[in-house]
């Protein structure tokens, strides 16, 4: 059972909607909720709430002991559509064929292009918890699964047409309706463009435009493999098609045997829908506008296949805060293994299950996953507190634990700022992170760094890939002479103060008391007096003070943090003891 009250939040909310549509449509059978990926680039993390979105309400669906499938539509049998950067140039030469037919980048181990992006998003969604029947669309196609509903399209492609007639323009869109993976989400700014592209952004033809009128069927040619293909002909009751091919191959098929070909885009997904008996399937922005693929198919699912189109929640954009150029994936936009090499899998997972739908939001692979860790932190500090709200209570057991289980954790999860401070400090030597973390609490010592981890390892990871060189942190060798030579006596008391304080205040709590009381002391207060403006400016002062001594500039970690890792003894040489 979930662990959320029904009316917490937004995926409850769907799955009651989910769970009474389909006791109307087919009481007693599994319940199916949909996504639908094309793996013609890197899978990026706005394609992943093409996954999250149904695989929430799936799982609250099967936490409430209802049988429940998420399959995952691979659009493997889609065309390669451009030759991404960084990639061979000669393999130009496949565009047009289906993305199984074309070879994997090169120096993967994967069969095909497809196979290669496949893997990689297969691979980050075992690590996320997420539980899914895949269903490759070549398989499909190729088998004659699905050569009644061609048929049954090429004979209804007079009504077909009059659909998408309705919708039709003149002047076209500019070709671009958006990525297959988030099915129609139009780009918004240049990130946004590049994450359409990089998932195979194209314009994806209706049909229209044969040179013997309306065909709702894409043959790819038997000769050359590609789709740039006309269909010329067909005849209902033999049905045999003809079609010409641009590399000069012409022939007719049977279409009621041929099996090298597939529907349009905007006939294909509503056929899917009744093939599958799909109740739940989200979809991008763009398909609240009139045209979309989602409102087009909610009139062919119903006029051609006979079925119902789904529950289809419209999906926001998830933006990128920051991230490193040498991280990214090959010049791409950041998928979600790049995200779960510096995070856990259930904050992902929570960045996702906290929002509804309809909300965009960003994910940080700069300075503000620390906030976001903090956030985090706070949160499960309100649970064990027993203050959290209903939605905050829901957004969290989603994120921790699926109907299946639990995920993985880290036993005790320091702050990640801490953590990541902490590697900076250290250069990754393990010997000296578990000494700073052994004193950051002496009444807890940390005992073993696996008591620390997979946080401390995505910390790490975060550290050594997204922040530049010019940031990262480099204590001192020896004394800065000259500048404690030029010291102001109000400076080297505040200094005196601080070293005689050192080993009454050697933890993370006392140092940073120790740091934030010393300017208070010298301005005649008590160590627990609240900070005035002027007390502020007296504490900056000295914490660049500090900073310039122990590590040449006049910022870096929190204080208490970067002093532990240094060292009481060297903390002494480098303030000049």
């Amino acid at each position: 059972m979930a662990e959320s009250t029904p009316e917490a939040d937004w995926v409850s909310r769907f799955a009651d909607e989910v769970i009474a549509e389909a006791e109307r449509r087919a009481p007693g059978k599994p319940i199916v909720c949909a996504s639908g990926l094309s793996p013609s680039g890197s899978i990026h993390l706005g394609n992943l709430r093409e996954v999250m979105t149904p695989h929430l309400v799936a799982d609250e669906v099967r936490r409430r002991g209802y049988e429940c499938v998420h399959l995952i539509s691979w659009d493997d049998y889609d065309r390669y559509r451009k030759v991404p950067a960084g990639v061979d140039p000669s393999w130009e030469q496949h565009i047009g064929k289906p993305l199984t037919a074309v070879p994997a980048p090169p120096g993967s181990e994967h069969p095909s292009w497809a196979a290669h992006f496949k893997a990689a998003m297969t691979a980050s969604l075992a690590e996320l918890g997420v539980e899914f029947h895949g269903i490759s669309q070549t398989e499909q196609y190729t088998s004659g699964a699905y050569r009644e509903q061609i048929l049954l399209a090429m004979r209804e492609r007079g009504t077909i047409d009059g659909v998408l007639g309705r919708y039709r323009t003149k002047v076209k869109d500019g070709g671009k309706p958006g990525t297959k993976g988030q099915k129609g989400q139009k780009p918004v700014d240049e990130a946004e463009l590049a994450a359409a592209e990089g998932s195979g952004a194209a314009g994806e033809d209706d049909g229209s435009g044969g040179g013997g009128g309306y065909y709702p069927y894409k043959p790819y040619c038997t000769v050359c493999g590609t789709d740039f293909t006309t269909v010329t002909a067909y005849d209902d009751d033999s049905t045999e098609l003809r079609y010409e091919c641009r590399c000069g191959h012409s022939e007719t098929v049977l279409l009621s045997e041929f099996n090298h070909g597939k529907l349009v885009w905007k006939v294909d997904w509503p056929m899917r829908w009744a093939y599958e008996g799909v109740v739940f399937e989200p979809s991008g922005v763009d398909h609240s506008s009139p045209g979309s693929s989602f409102v087009v198919g909610g009139q062919i699912v119903r006029e051609i296949f006979a079925g119902q189109q789904p529950i289809g929640p419209m999906y926001a954009f998830v933006g990128i805060s920051g991230m490193a150029k040498m991280s990214s994936s090959k010049g791409g936009v950041p998928t979600p293994a790049d995200a779960l090499e510096i995070m856990e899998a259930p904050l992902l997972r929570w960045l996702y299950a906290r929002r509804r739908p309809n909300q965009s939001f960003k994910i940080a692979f700069d300075q503000e996953i620390q906030r976001t860790y903090d956030e985090w932190d706070a949160l499960e500090r309100r649970i064990a507190e027993g203050a959290a709200q209903p939605a905050d209570l829901a957004a969290h057991s989603r994120s921790v634990r699926t109907a299946a289980g639990e995920l993985p954790s880290t036993p005790r999860p320091l702050p990640y700022r801490t953590l990541a401070s902490v590697a900076d400090v250290t250069q990754g030597a393990e010997d000296q992170i578990l000494r700073i973390l052994g004193e950051l609490d002496p009444e807890r010592p940390i005992a073993s760094l696996e008591e620390t981890r997979p946080r401390l390892d995505r910390a790490e990871r975060w550290i050594s890939t997204q922040v530049p060189a010019e940031q990262r942190t480099r204590v001192r060798e020896e004394p800065d002479g000259e500048l404690l030579a030029s010291l102001e006596e109000e400076q080297r008391e505040s200094l005196r103060l601080l070293l005689e304080g050192l080993d009454e205040h050697w933890s993370l709590d006392g140092l940073t008391t120790l740091v934030y009381g010393v300017p208070k002391i010298r301005a005649g207060l008590a160590p627990e007096a609240k900070p005035t403006p002027e007390l502020k400016v007296a504490q900056r002062a000295f914490f660049a003070l500090l900073y310039r001594l122990l590590v040449g500039r006049d910022t870096g970690p929190r204080l208490p943090t970067l002093l532990l890792a240094v060292g009481a003894d060297r903390v002494r040489k480098l303030l000049g003891a």
